[in-house]
């Protein structure tokens, strides 16, 4: 019987730790904080309960759209002591369950800071001193943190992080976003249905600048977020904050990072300012240089696809690996399942050209495969289709109109290359169009599928009957 030992109890530690234990390891489970990780304990799973409260909220103050009246004025408002307590009781529910599985598989949670020697031991200085453990294989899965940003200082209360906006107990009445990222966008819309006026301000020239991102998608959701009255300032960087008697002033100017981007600096007055631009790695107390583990200059561990480190018997997944692979939760689980059968004794792999992504905007935001623009970028001689969500019975009648479908296919054969959705439950359509790309189907499988009616996943459907025509 194999000992695995995993460092960091996240999506990709704890699901690794699972299937371990199924294969018949002994597994101990090393984790400083709570188990979860960032995906449960400050990151997926707390962003989408308060954007559940967001949607509650905005649903009630359209009820009149609905036919739904009062006899006596009504008056919706976010509590956030009672948002933050829902926030928390779900994820008490679920780190609870995580740990319940943990004992029915026999896997010994270790609570503390661990650290590797040269010889595959795994030291971890707990409240009762310092374990030492033994181990077959290590599989490290220490995730990540914010970034702080030395013009910005952060203090946790008028300039805070993403970690600080999931357990505020008021609305800020003014807040500046740093970062038109993922995390910057999920939160501007939430705190903006909460009552907050929000400006973002980005440095590159569209919101969501992500490779992996289509430039519709950035494009639509810049048109809802001024429909949304959320101010965008792109192209544009903070380049210093002041607080005084309660208040922060910005000093915005023309970012760096865009070709031509000009004008003059000018400042905006806040009462908050969130940062949110980027990640770094929870590696610097490992001790990963003495104990042989390549790293790259910014810290993040390097493995081959098969998960494997510079070290024989330790593997890296999840947020660890850095942007050089695809710092998402589901990914983190896929590759702790691909390290433990190498662990076993397999070579499996990590295909990463298929991974369907979530982002929980207002509209969502679903994507998988390759954008337009990178398609192009790989010479793929591409056609694509868009179909709006407004033309779907399904959106009219739950008043959901803002969105798309748009497909991206080869021309030609017509295989699926890519998918976007912007809409209400994008994310969870998405998964149709995965397996598509997965499977290596074309418009013409997709068309020829028989969709339930009166469904928004009928948009794929209507997206590839329309590339047909097309052809």
């Amino acid at each position: 019987m194999p000992s695995i030992t995993i460092i960091g109890a996240g999506p990709g530690g704890y699901v690794a730790a699972f299937e371990a234990a199924r294969r018949g390891a002994r597994v101990t489970l090393v984790e400083k904080a709570s188990v979860g990780g960032t995906c449960l304990n400050t990151g997926c799973i707390p962003t989408k309960t308060l954007k559940s409260s967001a949607e509650a909220l905005e649903t009630a103050n359209r009820l009149k759209e609905f036919g739904i009246t009062s006899g006596e004025a009504t008056s919706f408002q976010a509590d956030m002591s009672a948002v933050v307590a829902r926030k928390d009781r779900v994820r008490k529910v679920l780190c609870g369950g995580l740990e319940k599985t943990c004992a029915s598989l026999n896997i010994r949670i270790v609570r503390g800071v661990a650290e590797l020697t040269a010889d595959r031991t795994v030291l971890v200085r707990t409240e009762e001193g310092t374990e030492e453990i033994k181990n077959d294989n290590i599989i490290i899965s220490t995730g990540s943190s914010t970034l702080d940003l030395p013009s910005l200082p952060v203090d946790h209360t008028h300039i805070i992080n993403s970690d600080d906006a999931l357990n505020l107990d008021h609305v800020p009445e003014r807040m500046v976003i740093v970062g038109g990222g993922v995390i910057g966008c999920e939160l501007a819309f939430i705190y903006r249905a909460f009552g907050a006026e929000v400006t973002i301000v980005e440095g590159l020239d569209r919101l969501l600048p992500i490779p992996s991102v289509d430039e519709d998608m950035s494009r639509l959701l810049q048109r809802e977020a001024k429909k949304h009255r959320i101010k965008c300032e792109l192209a544009k960087t903070v380049k210093s904050a002041t607080v005084e008697n309660g208040k922060v002033t910005c000093v915005i100017g023309a970012s760096p990072f865009v070709e031509g981007a000009d004008g003059p600096d000018f400042t905006l007055e806040a009462d908050m300012v969130l940062v949110a631009v980027g990640r770094v790695p929870n590696s610097g107390g490992l001790k990963l240089e003495e104990a042989g583990v390549e790293t790259d200059g910014r810290g993040w561990i390097k493995a081959d696809q098969g998960m494997r480190t510079s070290v024989d018997g330790v593997y890296a997944i999840g947020d660890a690996l850095g942007p050089a692979r695809v710092m998402l939760a589901h990914v983190a689980s896929a590759e702790g399942l691909c390290a433990v059968a190498n662990c076993f004794g397999e070579n499996r792999t990590l295909d990463y050209s298929v991974i369907p992504a979530g982002i929980f905007t207002s509209p969502e935001i679903g994507t998988v495969g390759l954008s337009e623009s990178e398609a192009i970028a790989k010479g793929h001689d591409v056609r694509t289709e868009v179909f709006q969500f407004r033309e779907l019975g399904k959106a009219q009648a739950m008043g959901e109109l803002p969105g798309m479908f748009k497909l991206i296919c080869e021309q030609g054969s017509g295989k699926v290359l890519g998918c976007h959705i912007a809409g209400a439950h994008a994310t969870d359509l998405i998964a149709e169009a995965a397996l598509a790309i997965n499977k290596g189907l074309t418009a013409t499988d997709l068309a020829h599928t028989i969709h339930a009616h009166p469904t928004l996943a009928e948009g794929l459907y209507e997206a590839s009957e329309r590339w047909l025509q097309g052809s």
